[in-house]
């Protein structure tokens, strides 16, 4: 079915306006996948907060200028399908790497990450990016441990001071 005009430039806004506050995007190839199983990936994007969408290329290249993704243009080619990562840099790439394990048809371009693209084989990589939930509670255990560290070394004086007059105390009453 033909998209009129209105349609195209409507969809190119769209994509464009996803595109913009983006953190990445990954681009696969999604011949050989059935109706259900698009509709599968489109679930667990839905679920993961990740936009998913297939756009002819032509459009796809102009809703990416101007954006940091505008890398990506000449890569446009065959059929594709987009997934962007709105709030967790991850989460597409994570979505596309679950899918294709037990669909080997989906098979990974390229990513677009910080203005740079990336080939489909760093895939792995932008998977396993913390989210942010894991990132802060990183920070949180690093921020936390040179204070926990001073407190036990501080607990430590009186501690020992404790050990020594009680060894004192031992040696004293087995001496009498």
């Amino acid at each position: 079915m033909a998209l009129s005009l209105e349609q195209k430039k409507a969809m190119v806004q769209e994509v464009a306006e996803v595109a913009g506050k983006a953190l990445s995007v990954v681009a696969a190839e999604y011949r050989g996948l059935t109706a259900t199983q698009m509709e599968a990936l489109r679930r667990e994007a839905r679920n993961a907060g990740v936009y998913l969408k297939v756009v002819k290329n032509t459009l796809a290249r102009r809703a990416v200028q101007g954006t940091e993704f505008e890398c990506l243009q000449d890569a446009f080619v065959g059929p594709l399908l987009l997934a962007f990562s709105t709030e967790d840099p991850g989460a597409a790439a994570r979505v596309l790497k679950e899918f294709s394990k037990e669909n080997k048809a989906l098979e990974v371009k390229f990513l677009g990450v910080g203005g740079q693209m990336l080939p489909g084989s760093e895939l792995d990589r932008l998977a396993s990016l913390p989210t942010r939930e894991q990132a802060l509670s990183m920070l949180m255990a690093t921020m936390r441990a040179p204070v926990q560290k001073l407190v036990t070394t501080l607990n430590e004086v009186p501690g020992k001071l404790v050990r020594t007059i009680v060894a004192i105390k031992e040696a004293k009453e087995r001496a009498a």
